[in-house]
C-alpha cells in the first residue's frame, strides 16, 4: 500500500454503508453483533446529529477504514466502532484513524474521551495505550456493550 493515497476523511453519505460493512465483519469474527451495535451501525446520521463524528480511511477511492467519536454526554466522547479491513491490517491505517480522532476530541477542550473495549483484542488495546489511553475501573453502571471488559480513558495532556 502506498501511504500517498490514504487519506482520513470525515462521514458522507456515499459511504453510509461503508461504516456498517467493516463494523460487522469485525464483529462476527470476534464476537456477534449486539443490538446496539445494530442500531448505531444502522444510522451512522443520529452520531453526528448528537455531536459525534464519524472518520473514514480511503484508499484510492476504496474505503477501508473507519471509526467514530460518539459524544455520550456534554463534556463526554467514546472512540467507537474503529474497524480497519482485514487487508489492510498491520499497516497503520487503524493508528492514522486513532490519531485523527483524537485531534478532533481536542477541539473540545474540558471534555474527556474513553472507550470500552474487549481483552481479546490485544493489538487493538496496544495501540490505544501507544496513544496515551490508560486503563481504569468502569464507570459505575452498565456498559452498552456485552462484550466490553476493558475500560480505557484518554489521559489528555493539554
Amino acid at each position: 500500500m502506498n501511504k500517498n493515497y490514504l487519506e482520513i476523511i470525515s462521514y458522507e453519505p456515499r459511504y453510509r454503508s461503508s461504516f456498517k460493512i467493516l463494523n460487522v465483519a469485525w464483529l462476527e469474527k470476534f464476537f456477534y453483533v449486539e443490538p446496539i451495535d445494530e442500531e448505531v451501525l444502522s444510522n451512522p446520521e443520529n452520531i453526528l446529529l448528537e455531536g459525534g463524528h464519524i472518520f473514514f480511511a480511503r484508499y484510492q477511492d476504496t474505503i477501508i477504514g473507519t471509526c467514530a467519536l460518539l459524544k455520550t454526554e456534554p463534556t463526554k466522547f467514546e472512540l467507537s466502532k474503529m474497524a480497519v479491513d482485514e487487508k489492510f491490517h498491520g499497516l497503520g491505517v487503524g493508528r492514522q484513524l486513532l490519531e485523527t480522532a483524537i485531534r478532533h476530541y481536542r477541539t473540545y477542550p474540558g471534555c474527556t474521551l474513553f472507550l470500552e473495549t474487549n481483552s481479546l483484542l490485544k493489538p487493538a488495546i496496544a495501540l490505544y495505550e501507544s496513544v496515551g489511553f490508560s486503563h481504569g475501573p468502569r464507570p459505575l453502571g452498565p456498559s452498552h456493550y456485552v462484550r466490553a471488559n476493558v475500560y480505557m480513558a484518554y489521559m489528555r495532556t493539554d
